[in-house]
């Protein structure tokens, strides 16, 4: 007898600046295939374009200056969150900046996998490690606390 079970779908966030979020979604038009086998969650307009564009459901929360950044932190806190894909503008200034730097801070707190461009993007969703059966075991890394 063979086993058919199909590994868990892993929780991914994709989140985009402005000027990154045509990156994003070519990144994920290319992708579709492997990211309708997951739970995607996005902010704002990222996540609007995503769901049109797609044609897969999209977990929408606020836009990230209003909020959106901080509530996938509250994911990945809550240990509800697999993976971060984040194209961040490293060239333009963000008024959230300080949710930007808390979202990637909590993400590195709980040893969540980030990627912020395409490349690193390509690198976590090919990984043999995303169709793993189980959860990822996310514990935060509490010696580096203080």
């Amino acid at each position: 007898m063979t086993d058919t079970t199909s590994p868990e779908p892993k929780r991914i966030a994709l989140v985009a600046h402005d000027h990154r979020k045509g990156d994003l979604l070519e990144w994920a038009e290319y992708n579709r295939d492997i990211l309708a086998d997951h739970i995607l969650y996005a902010t704002g307009t990222t996540g609007r374009l995503l769901g049109e564009s797609l044609d897969l459901p999209v977990t929408c929360f606020q836009s990230g200056p209003l909020g959106g950044d901080q509530q996938i932190g509250a994911l990945i806190a809550s240990g509800r969150l697999d993976m971060l894909i984040f194209f961040w503008d490293p060239m333009s200034p963000q008024p959230h900046d300080s949710d930007v730097k808390a979202l990637v801070r909590i993400a590195v707190v709980w040893n969540i996998p980030i990627a912020c461009n395409r490349n690193s993007a390509d690198y976590l969703i090919t990984s043999p490690l995303l169709g793993r059966t189980g959860g990822l075991a996310h514990e935060p890394l509490v010696g580096s606390l203080g």
